[in-house]
């Protein structure tokens, strides 16, 4: 049986005359504009049960996909169950709007649209999903090895907030790894220096230099109003105060760390799952003497291990603001490069920890500094 197709100008005309237009897309695509008048029934449930959308075999139907083909095959199919006036729009969408016909757009600007075309294209994302990023604020700690390409990656994925905390200043030694420096900045406060670079990839995302260290005078202040944690750091006191402060307020903490030619990403989400997910004291419960955890300083660190692990940091940090996927809680991905080779292990949260056991009641942030200098 031939299917009738008609021009979307044709198509237009007939709508105007009382067919009716179906947009049979999915509709994270029906979100983002349809032809003015149009009817969204996705092509799915329209095909499951098509009676209950359209009682009327001899009614004059019209439909329209993104290029064509969907609406084509669905023609096919509605014909195959004794449908009598069918048509399929040539081009679809595209070539409708390409037409300059009417068109119900939603509420969003050109820059924002195109910007995140591929991200809108995503049904596992839409206009909802990215709206969620552009509301989300990111503690960034450390805008180093891990938290430069976190932060390029956050700030290209439209991440609306994004807090970065540091207090060092950009050094010469920092440009083999810290991709979001320049030696024009050398000498400049990193935190300065990454507002600068990521301001110019995306003005979108509103960048909040914070030139501090995190301490335990400051760290709940660091923390307030933000969706998600990144540690981006390099020495353990800062990164067991982290997860003290997330565990106690409930925020979920992405955790990255490199030496040498390894490095790991996990996610500990105790704050907010309470004997359901470990966090980092449950696999580490006691911090490291200084002399047994070189920074990268005095170690060495291969300049593309922390943009493994920073960009795994960035998709962690990014599917919990979306709430997609399968987070890294409760497993450790580590990384060998000079294997090529990725290992997952199980943590299971720690019944007796000292931080996030269901009955443990929260008695302040330890003197991490101390305790990881050998103090008494």
């Amino acid at each position: 049986m031939s299917v009738r197709s008609l021009s979307p100008a044709a198509a237009y005309a007939r709508q105007q005359a009382g067919a009716l237009l179906i947009d049979v897309r999915a509709a994270h695509e029906q979100a983002l504009g349809m032809a003015e008048g149009a009817l969204g029934i996705v092509r799915e449930d329209l095909l499951k049960d098509p009676a209950a959308h359209l009682p009327d075999h001899d009614a004059e139907i019209l439909l329209l996909c993104q290029t064509g083909a969907r609406s084509l095959a669905c023609v096919q199919a509605l014909q195959a169950l004794g449908y009598r006036n069918l048509a399929s729009v040539e081009g679809g969408t595209r070539a409708w709007e390409a037409g300059a016909l009417p068109m119900r757009k939603p509420d969003i600007d050109a820059d924002f649209g195109e910007r995140y075309s591929r991200h809108l294209r995503l049904p596992e994302v839409g206009l909802d999903g990215q709206k969620k990023l552009e509301a989300a604020r990111v503690l960034l700690v450390g805008a180093g090895g891990l938290g430069a390409p976190a932060a390029f990656y956050l700030a290209a994925a439209g991440i609306g907030h994004l807090r970065i905390a540091d207090d060092d200043v950009v050094d010469r030694s920092n440009l083999q790894r810290q991709i979001l420096h320049a030696d024009a900045r050398i000498g400049m406060p990193k935190v300065e220096s990454a507002a600068i670079a990521l301001s110019a990839l995306n003005p979108r995302t509103r960048i909040e230099p914070v030139r501090e260290r995190v301490a335990a005078g400051n760290v709940e202040l660091l923390l307030e109003g933000v969706d998600v944690v990144l540690d981006g750091g390099d020495n353990f006191p800062v990164r067991y105060l982290l997860n003290d402060a997330c565990v106690h307020l409930g925020k979920p903490l992405v955790h990255g760390a490199v030496h040498r030619f390894e490095g790991q990403v996990s996610v500990f989400d105790a704050g907010r799952r309470r004997g359901q997910a470990p966090c980092y004291r449950c696999l580490f419960p006691e911090p490291p003497p200084a002399e047994a955890a070189p920074n990268c300083a005095e170690a060495g660190v291969l300049g593309v291990l922390p943009g493994v692990i920073g960009l795994l940091q960035a998709a962690e940090a990014i599917k919990l603001v979306l709430g997609i996927g399968e987070s890294l809680a409760g497993r450790l991905l580590q990384f060998d490069a000079l294997a090529m080779r990725f290992r997952e292990f199980r943590v299971e949260p720690d019944p007796q920890c000292p931080v996030c056991a269901p009955d443990r009641a929260f008695t302040g942030y330890p003197d991490y500094m101390a305790l990881c200098a050998g103090a008494d």
